[in-house]
């Protein structure tokens, strides 16, 4: 379940690739606010910006803490289901998260997400 994530799951940017640095590795130019991470990724962890600067998320809003985690909390839950196993029904609720859209949405456990958001099923 999401809570207090790295950010690995989540990019954030754009920002300029500086150069190549061998065969699959970019040095990128990052703000001050992040000068904790190293500025050199493998080209795995980066996505190519497809949408308007003005739809990324400011770093501002992040809310970063010094060890360079941040929170997420669930807005909604937009469906629900059960899946069922040889041995039991698991019960599955689709969430979306703060800062996602609609499409970006998960699907958590029933049980996990009733013990963290407990005013969701009053």
């Amino acid at each position: 379940m999401k809570g207090i994530k790295r950010l690995a799951p989540r990019y954030i940017g754009p920002f300029k690739v500086l150069e190549r640095k061998g065969e699959v590795g970019y040095q990128l130019e990052l703000p001050e606010s992040l000068s904790g991470i190293h500025d050199v990724f493998h080209v795995s962890q980066l996505k190519k910006c497809l949408r308007v600067p003005e739809e990324q998320i400011p770093l501002e809003e992040l809310n970063m803490k010094e060890d360079l985690t941040y929170e997420e909390y669930l807005v909604k839950i937009l469906e629900t289901s059960e899946r069922v196993t040889q041995s039991k029904v698991i019960r599955m609720c689709k969430v979306q998260w703060n800062r996602y859209s609609d499409e970006e949405a998960t699907w958590e456990r029933e049980e996990d997400i009733r013990k963290t958001y407990p005013r969701l099923f009053e």
